[in-house]
């Protein structure tokens, strides 16, 4: 498909003359790709609690099935601070930021 519409990073579309269009551009399909990647994790991760957890369903959850929900967004978010902290750590030992 790409052959279709070029090479997006080295037109000039959108671009004013003197205005970096380029980078806004290159920074916007960054921003929604890393929410797309978002997205699908946060689907996975629906799966996969939904798969462990509820085992039949009805018009209520069980109190078995909540808990399990509960502790496993818990662990998923525990886990997401925990990588994103250390991330945050080591761009300042290396001394870069973005």
């Amino acid at each position: 498909m790409s052959d279709s519409f070029g090479d997006i990073s080295s037109s000039n579309f959108g671009t004013t003359p003197g205005v970096s269009g380029n980078a806004d551009l290159q920074e916007f399909v960054e921003k929604e790709q890393q929410r797309a990647q978002f997205s699908a994790q946060v689907h996975n991760f629906n799966d996969i609690c939904w798969d462990k957890c509820v085992e039949k369903v009805g018009t209520k959850l069980d109190s078995r099935s909540e808990t399990c929900l509960v502790n496993c967004v818990d662990r998923f978010i525990d886990v997401s601070l925990f990588i994103t902290n250390r991330f945050a750590q080591l761009l300042q030992k290396s001394g870069g930021g973005m």
